[in-house]
């Protein structure tokens, strides 16, 4: 069983940069599809980055803002963003899959969430 816990949200200013962390235990995360979700305020989760192991899957990001990056030795997952505009507000999490490696399908395990608050 995979754990995920995100860390790295807070209060920043508008035009600051932030990189969130994502910790994994139990499991290793080599050879898993890695995600990252927003859920901004009264709206719908939505994937901003997924780094997918399928060979027929495309990763991709929302925006040249977010840059996702992995340490599968550390077990780490990394999200950075450039350039927070108050639009950025809201939850974020990691999620992983082992079984489907698209960037489709949702992930098999989430994490709990890390609260991204940007002031103008």
């Amino acid at each position: 069983q995979l754990r995920l816990a995100e860390s790295g949200g807070g209060l920043v200013q508008q035009g600051e940069s932030l990189t969130l962390s994502c910790a994994a235990s139990g499991r290793s995360i080599r050879h898993s599809t890695i995600r990252w979700f927003r859920q901004a305020p009264g709206k719908e989760r939505e994937g901003i980055a997924c780094e997918s192991v399928s060979a027929g899957s495309t990763s991709y990001r929302m925006s040249s803002r977010f840059t996702m990056s992995r340490n599968d030795g550390d077990n780490m997952i990394y999200l950075q963003i450039t350039t927070l505009n108050p639009e950025d507000t809201g939850v974020y999490y990691c999620g992983a899959s082992f079984r489907h490696g698209d960037c489709a399908s949702p992930p098999e395990f989430w994490g709990q969430g890390t609260q991204v608050t940007v002031s103008s």
